[in-house]
């Protein structure tokens, strides 16, 4: 009994302590997802500044080329004369060497009604020479005295880009107009290497510039018909635009400064923050995984949960042992101080690690009209070695000027003292205070006060140095490369042999077979038949060693004049007909009446052609019967024709059980295979024969019941042998 109520009066505080640890677990679950919630979000806060500072310069970069062009006095005479030969060449050569000399894509010059009359693409396959671009924005704007500015997919070329515009003067009236545009695939690439998505949408919500290539052109909300005819009117995302909402859900709180993305087809959720970009009339998206916030506040409770265990079995044992009670506190409060130690190190380091993010890592230099330094920032002084006070108010020549460099100093402090620094920065070697060098970009603007009077130059200073350390060792890199090259190299080899050679040493087996049995039977005549078409596949198996080998080491030596036709002919006569036949399959030819001249490795397309066949006939093999117990009708169909793109095409026809969605997009993966026993190598390597005579092998059900092979490869101008 005395026990009994001992236990009754402790189970009061005993209670009270499992309902403590509860709440310490949910409240250090909560505190996590906050901590980590703001965490996120500042990080996205930082770098939606750094992208928008990035896209900010590329979409100014080339702002000014379209104004400059159009003060060229031969620009203006081209739209006085526009049937003038000898000024349209003069002013495709002008266009084509400004657009090559600024990095630009391309430069053109349009008429009034939109008609481009030069372009520095002018000798390409995709000029934009007599294409009318009237409808396109950028158009209009420059058309109205303005300057354009417009992002869109290309009506010639197809490739999006950044349109940029301005108007051509002639006695004070608009006489045409030219534009610029640029490729923004570097922010893309640079988006790509992210480990979360980022994307740009347009005023209108429309998707044009992102990582996920999927998202591209999708609509993060309703467009009223107006905006969808007008994006269609301008074929701003090309001519087939249909207005696709984007594959998310999102959920706004309101205790949070963005929303909450999830995708239903993958599950995933991110948090998302947006960027506006009023001056360009776009918004910028950042996401972050929402995953970190989970895996946060899992850990939280794993440890409040460790933790409160840790101070209920505390609790238990100083019911039981009063004396081993004091020695456990002690020991306690010696780890709490040890943790507590370890936690003010670690916010210490986190402290420290946040200070060194927030700060700005690029120096800035103030200096008035004759030179004189007046404002420099701590980024700048670290990168030189000198004090503020030490650089305020000196003058030309600096202390961190390099002593080995002086000319090309005074060179360019005079240039941007003048006026003159190019917007794309000037590189200088500086000497730190300790002696050591410190390679750098100069970017210099004008310095305006709050009259609007130009006092001076600013200067943003960058520091390039680990840039050229990282040079140092490109070659070390490049040499490894290589090595791993040809690693590569050889393993391709290796597995390409293996399963080309398969067809043909089975044709020397069944010969062989068919030899043993002619010699037993005493048939001299087929016997030296059979013989010499042994000898024949024999000589085939070494032609396809070594041309395989000339083909993994890219040796175009080997292409030749190949027909079509005469290539089914070769594969039917090789194994194709004898296995249809053994099969119980029929063969039917569709061949083009004239030749299809190809320039293709003779011996490699027989064998894709032979490879696809037989596949064609294996699927046949699996066809189920029908209802009656009758099999259907199987039928391989070869057929040989051209289109109206200068290809010839061949295509094998079966009527198997055709290509499901699951297969098909994994159909040439190296080492898939349906098939027991089998490599998965044949369709791949087929493929990369095919591509490596400039054509290209496509799959896709046929009509009716089946698989439709087809190998595409240019028309060549030279006649078969």
């Amino acid at each position: 009994m005395t026990r009994l109520r001992q236990a009754l009066r402790g189970a009061g505080p005993m209670a009270a302590m499992l309902g403590m640890a509860v709440l310490l677990v949910v409240g250090a679950g909560e505190w996590a997802t906050r901590n980590e919630l703001e965490t996120q979000w500042d990080n996205l806060r930082r770098s939606g500044e750094v992208q928008a500072l990035a896209l900010r310069g590329v979409a100014t970069r080339y702002s000014y080329l379209p104004a400059t062009a159009a003060q060229q006095p031969l620009v203006a005479a081209l739209l006085r004369n526009p049937q003038a030969r000898n000024l349209r060449d003069a002013a495709n050569a002008y266009l084509q060497t400004v657009n090559t000399n600024a990095g630009s894509d391309a430069l053109y010059v349009m008429d009034t009604a939109g008609l481009t009359l030069a372009s520095s693409n002018w000798a390409t396959p995709s000029s934009f020479v007599d294409q009318n671009y009237g409808n396109r924005p950028y158009f209009r704007d420059a058309l109205q005295g303005l300057a354009g500015r417009f992002y869109g997919v290309g009506k010639t070329t197809g490739e999006p880009g950044l349109f940029a515009s301005a108007p051509v003067y002639d006695n004070g009236v608009v006489v045409g107009v030219v534009a610029v545009k640029v490729q923004m695939q570097p922010i893309v690439d640079t988006w790509a290497q992210l480990r979360d998505p980022v994307f740009l949408a347009d005023e209108r919500g429309i998707i044009f510039l992102g990582s996920v290539a999927a998202w591209l052109y999708k609509t993060t909300h309703t467009l009223t018909d107006t905006e969808v005819l007008q994006v269609q009117r301008d074929e701003q995302y090309g001519a087939r635009w249909t207005p696709d909402p984007v594959p998310w859900k999102t959920r706004q709180r309101s205790d949070q400064p963005g929303v909450e993305l999830r995708l239903p087809d993958t599950g995933k959720e991110y948090l998302a923050l947006e960027e506006a970009l009023p001056d360009l009339g776009w918004t910028l998206t950042l996401t972050a995984d929402s995953r970190v916030v989970t895996q946060a506040r899992r850990q939280a409770w794993a440890l409040a949960t460790l933790a409160s265990g840790l101070l209920v079995l505390g609790a238990l044992y100083w019911q039981l042992r009063e004396r081993r009670l004091k020695e456990n506190r002690q020991a306690r409060i010696e780890l709490e101080q040890r943790v507590h130690e370890r936690t003010d190190a670690l916010q210490q380091a986190q402290a420290f690690r946040q200070s060194m993010e927030d700060s700005l890592l690029v120096g800035m230099r103030a200096r008035d009209l004759q030179g004189r330094i007046v404002y420099v920032n701590a980024a700048m002084c670290e990168m030189v070695g000198y004090s503020a006070d030490e650089l305020i108010g000196c003058l030309p020549p600096y202390p961190y000027w390099h002593s080995d460099d002086l000319d090309r100093h005074w060179e360019n402090s005079e240039i941007a003292l003048a006026g003159k620094a190019t917007p794309q920065g000037i590189e200088n070697r500086l000497r730190h205070r300790n002696g050591s060098d410190v390679y750098t970009m100069f970017y210099t603007a004008r310095l305006i006060d709050g009259d609007g009077q130009h006092i001076g130059w600013i200067s943003s200073v960058v520091d390039i140095t680990a840039q050229k350390r990282a040079e140092e060792h490109q070659q070390q890199r490049e040499a490894q490369l290589q090595r791993v090259q040809r690693v590569i190299t050889v393993g391709e080899m290796a597995s390409t042999l293996a399963h080309e050679l398969n067809q043909p040493l089975a044709a020397l087996v069944n010969y062989a077979a068919a030899a043993r049995s002619l010699a037993a039977q005493g048939k001299a005549e087929a016997l030296n038949e059979s013989l010499t078409a042994l000898s024949t596949q024999a000589l085939r198996a070494a032609d396809i060693v070594g041309r395989i080998r000339r083909w993994v080491r890219q040796h175009p030596e080997a292409r030749e004049p190949c027909d079509l036709n005469a290539t089914v002919d070769q594969s039917l006569a090789l194994l194709l007909r004898a296995e249809a036949r053994r099969n119980g399959v029929a063969v039917r030819l569709d061949l083009a009446r004239a030749p299809l001249c190809v320039s293709a490795d003779r011996v490699l397309l027989e064998q894709v052609v032979l490879n696809l066949g037989l596949n064609a006939l294996q699927a046949m093999q699996a066809m189920p019967l029908t209802a009656g117990g009758v099999e259907p009708p199987h039928e391989l169909l070869l057929r040989t024709t051209a289109d109206a793109g200068h290809h010839a095409l061949l295509q094998v026809l079966d009527r198997g059980p055709g290509l499901p969605p699951e297969i098909a997009e994994r159909l040439f993966e190296p080492f898939f295979t349906t098939r027991e026993g089998g490599l998965g190598l044949g369709l791949n390597i087929c493929r990369s024969i095919v591509e490596s005579m400039g054509g290209e092998l496509l799959a896709r059900n046929r009509e009716g019941g089946g698989a439709v092979f087809e190998i595409r490869l240019p028309l060549a101008t030279a006649t078969p042998p």
